[in-house]
């Protein structure tokens, strides 16, 4: 039987996860936490599970890797150099993998994400000789761009840039060009250099356009350095958890909170989530809640944004919504959250005064206000703040804004001037959680809830790109 690859997508972190099977045995490639997935994925394809590889120590989620080979019995391959708390089948550059008759996966060294990243080719044979499919490149070659080269600290980002376009190439010259390459980041993660929207690729489609091969070594260096942004704030603890070994999940349903229990968790500090839609939470909300919708990449920007260790309480509309959310969380390494409810804001308060609303205006209106025809019952801006992040302002702005990207807000509150705050995005997801912030703060503010795009028709004046 020819070699099946299955991808499992995490859209919420932006990775990809595989399994690979010749129709009896199978591989999988760096799974995330929620193992369930992948075991169901071979279940349902009648194959056993035989090995699990890791291309690198992940910095951006808590591996399931160590938990689905005990669960399955599969040898556990991770790099011999990485320094980890748990028995694990090193492997090397130069190793060769014997996964069935059919199906074989050889080591390749490609660091540059980091130091000791592996790619894994799969080879396949019908007939005695092996071909190569496809490539595991992990955080290396990805789709249009590679992975970043600074997670590991600031200092060694120049160095892993350069091992990254050596590491690039070195696949080109093993691989042929109709050979696909199958990465675990860059479908938004913050652990892509760039992004890119192809849904696949090879190795001939990406030398023709990834400036890995498209630009010489000093070159790519400088590119790729200047267009790194921020990354999340939790990825400190990812690497640090994923070496020492990540506990199995438990995905059991948390505590339930009355309304006095949110609001005493409230008081003492703790984060109370809103994960309904934006449009939902704007009409009425939990006073001191903060809006991070299902919707969008709640988990990243909840570890983004807390102290990490702060008590998490959950709050949506069904049980299978707050299910959902744990499922997210607990691929960052958060666990177990404090408590959670469900139902409408009516059954969390104690009392119509713990009720809230947002105003909400969209960039027309924005521009109205601005020129002094204020939309009735909404305050006129003092402030327009824009929380996108430091790339996205770069590329272009409102003329007059006030800067703030999303993760510093919190800590940067104080600086903002005086007066009502018109806050956007770049569609309205962020600048809900940020209007949540202001608005638990004391201060006046009305979301912009548009897309950016949206902005400069309606009438409001861009600075050019930086």
């Amino acid at each position: 039987m020819a070699v099946r690859v299955s991808v499992v997508a995490t859209s919420s972190l932006g990775d990809r996860s595989y399994l690979a099977s010749d129709g009896q045995v199978a591989v999988v490639v760096d799974p995330q936490r929620d193992v369930d997935r992948m075991v169901h994925l071979a279940g349902a394809a009648g194959v056993r599970i035989t090995h699990v590889v890791e291309t690198h120590i992940h910095n951006d989620y808590v591996s399931g890797g160590l938990e689905l080979a005990r669960l399955t019995g599969a040898h556990y391959l991770v790099a011999a150099a990485d320094e980890v708390a748990f028995d694990r089948l090193p492997v090397t550059d130069g190793d060769v993998v014997e996964v069935s008759e059919t199906l074989r996966l050889r080591v390749v060294a490609t660091p540059g994400h980091t130091f000791h990243h592996l790619s894994y080719v799969l080879d396949s044979t019908d007939d005695g000789g092996w071909t190569p499919v496809g490539v595991f490149t992990g955080g290396s070659l990805l789709f249009g761009t590679t992975g970043r080269s600074d997670l590991l600290g600031k200092q060694y980002a120049h160095e892993l840039a350069h091992h990254q376009h050596a590491s690039a190439q070195r696949l080109a010259e093993l691989l042929p060009d109709g050979a696909q390459v199958w990465p675990t980041h860059g479908f938004g993660s913050f652990c892509s250099a760039s992004q890119s929207d192809a849904p696949e690729s090879t190795i001939g489609r990406e030398k023709q356009g990834n400036p890995a091969f498209r630009l010489a070594a000093t070159d790519f260096v400088t590119e790729t350095l200047a267009g790194l942004d921020a990354y999340p704030a939790y990825y400190a603890h990812m690497g640090v958890t994923n070496a020492a070994g990540p506990a199995p999940v438990d995905l059991t349903p948390v505590t339930r909170a009355d309304a006095g229990q949110l609001r005493d968790r409230i008081a003492a500090g703790e984060w109370v989530v809103d994960l309904r839609h934006r449009k939902a939470y704007a009409v009425s909300h939990l006073a001191g809640t903060v809006s991070l919708g299902l919707d969008g990449p709640m988990s990243t920007w909840l570890g983004w944004l807390i102290d990490w260790g702060t008590p998490i309480t959950l709050l949506a509309e069904t049980p299978e919504q707050v299910a959902g959310a744990q499922r997210e969380l607990v691929r960052i390494g958060i666990d177990r959250p404090a408590a959670q409810a469900t139902g409408a804001p009516q059954q969390w308060a104690t009392g119509p005064a713990e009720l809230r609303e947002l105003a909400v205006a969209d960039f027309p209106a924005l521009a109205a206000a601005l020129v002094g025809d204020v939309p009735a019952g909404l305050p006129a801006p003092q402030v327009v703040l824009d929380v996108r992040l430091t790339n996205e302002w770069r590329a272009g702005h409102l003329d007059g804004a006030v800067h703030v990207p999303l993760p510093d807000l919190r800590r940067r509150l104080a600086e903002l001037p005086p007066g009502p705050v018109w806050v956007h995005c770049g569609s309205g997801y962020r600048a809900t959680a940020a209007a949540s912030l202001l608005a638990n703060a004391g201060r006046d503010v009305v979301l912009v809830d548009d897309l950016f795009e949206h902005a400069q028709p309606a009438g409001l004046r861009l600075s050019p790109a930086a």
